[in-house]
C-alpha cells in the first residue's frame, strides 16, 4: 500500500474507504487498474470501525457472524494485495470534469488528484451520533456517557444501562449481557425497531427492559453519572436506575456534504444510479449505501455486489474494448 500522492492520472478513485470502497479497490486490482483511495477519517473501515468495531454482523456471505473490525482488517488486507494508494484526512470538496481530455479533477481540503474515473462509495456520507437531549449530557461525554463503543471490556461487571430501540441498541445490549453485572435496555415505545430474530433473543435474555420510558435526568458528581431517571411516556410515572456507565444508540446524522453540489442527481440523501452502477455524471459511479435505484435494499452484501459491477463498467468506460464480464477470480489467481 502506498501512502504518497503522486500527480498522476489513476484509472479509477474510490472515495470512501469503508467495506465497500475496500472491496471495490481490490476489485480495481483484479481488472488491473491503478486505483487510489481517499478517506476523510484517520483509518480505512468507515462506520464498521468507526462506530462498531466489537460489534458482531451476522448477513455477510460465508461468516454466520463476524466482528466488524475484524471484517474490516479482512478487506484492507484483500485490497492491500494490489497495493492501492491511500490518502486518509481527506474530505473531496469539488469534483471538474477536464473537458479536453474527460479526465476527472478532485479537490480535497488540503490537495488535488486526477483520475480517469470515480467510485463514489461514501456509506451514508459524513454522520455524527444524535445525542440525548438533556442540558446535563455533554459534562459526561468523555467520561461514561458513550455514543461509539470501542472495547467492551471496560463494561466488565458493570450496571450498564442503553437507550435506543433500533438494531444498534439491541444488538449493544445483547452482546453486553454475558460481560455486564447488569444491563438496562430503554426504549420511548413497546415495539423495537431491530429484526425480529434480536427482539426475540432480546425477551428471552436477562436484559431488564424499561418500556415505554425515556431518560430525563442524568445524576452525577465528579464528572460521573451514578443514576438515571426515567419518565413513562403519558404515564408519568418515574423510576431512577443506578448506573456505572450509559450507552446511547438513537442513530445518526449524515449528510452528504460537498458532494450534493457536484451536480449529481440526489433522491432523499442518496445518489441515483442505473444497472451499471453509473451515476449522471460520465466516468462517475457509486455503490453501497450512498447510491439508490428501484429496489434497493442498503446492505453490506448488496454493497458487495454493486461494487464489482460499478468497477466493471468504469474499466469499460475507460477502455471500450475491455469486456464488462471479467474473468474469474480463480483464473486470475492460478
Amino acid at each position: 500500500m502506498a501512502l504518497v500522492n503522486q500527480k498522476k492520472i489513476y484509472d479509477i478513485t474510490v472515495i470512501g474507504g469503508g467495506p465497500i470502497g475496500l472491496f471495490a479497490a481490490f476489485y480495481a486490482g483484479m481488472r488491473n487498474s491503478s486505483v487510489k483511495i481517499i478517506e476523510s477519517l484517520p483509518q480505512l473501515g468507515g462506520q464498521l470501525s468507526t462506530l462498531y468495531p466489537e460489534k458482531y454482523i451476522y448477513d455477510v456471505a460465508g461468516f454466520p457472524k463476524v466482528r466488524a473490525q475484524e471484517l474490516v482488517d479482512g478487506l484492507k488486507e484483500q485490497a492491500y494485495h494490489f497495493e492501492p494508494t491511500v490518502c486518509l484526512e481527506q474530505m473531496v470538496e469539488r469534483l471538474e470534469i477536464h473537458q479536453s481530455d474527460g479526465s476527472i479533477r478532485l479537490l480535497t481540503n488540503s490537495e488535488e488528484h486526477y483520475t480517469k474515473t470515480v467510485i463514489l462509495t461514501a456509506g451514508n456520507g459524513a454522520f455524527h451520533p444524535r445525542k440525548i437531549e438533556l442540558p446535563e449530557g455533554e459534562q459526561y461525554e468523555d467520561t461514561n456517557l458513550h455514543y461509539f463503543i470501542d472495547d467492551l471490556e471496560k463494561f466488565r461487571n458493570k450496571n450498564v444501562m442503553v437507550c435506543g430501540g433500533g438494531d444498534s441498541a439491541v444488538d449493544w445490549a445483547l452482546m453486553l449481557e454475558p460481560i455486564a453485572k447488569q444491563v438496562t435496555l430503554v426504549h420511548r415505545r413497546d415495539k423495537f425497531r431491530a429484526h425480529e430474530h434480536s427482539v426475540t433473543k432480546l425477551k428471552q435474555s436477562s436484559i431488564q427492559l424499561k418500556t415505554p420510558y425515556v431518560p430525563v435526568s442524568l445524576n452525577g458528581g465528579n464528572g460521573f453519572i451514578n443514576s438515571v431517571t426515567l419518565e413513562q411516556i403519558k404515564g408519568g410515572v418515574t423510576d431512577t436506575i443506578a448506573v456505572d456507565d450509559v450507552i446511547v444508540n438513537y442513530g445518526f446524522i449524515s449528510s452528504l456534504g460537498p458532494m450534493k453540489d457536484w451536480g449529481l442527481i440526489i433522491e432523499k440523501n442518496s445518489i441515483v444510479v442505473n444497472s451499471k452502477m453509473e451515476t449522471n455524471i460520465p466516468g462517475v459511479y457509486a455503490a453501497g449505501d450512498i447510491c439508490t435505484y428501484d429496489g434497493k435494499v442498503k446492505l453490506i452484501a448488496t454493497g458487495f455486489g454493486e461494487a464489482p459491477t460499478a468497477i466493471n463498467n468504469a474499466k469499460s468506460f475507460i477502455d471500450p474494448g475491455a469486456k464488462v464480464q471479467p474473468l474469474h477470480s480463480t483464473s486470475i489467481f492460478a
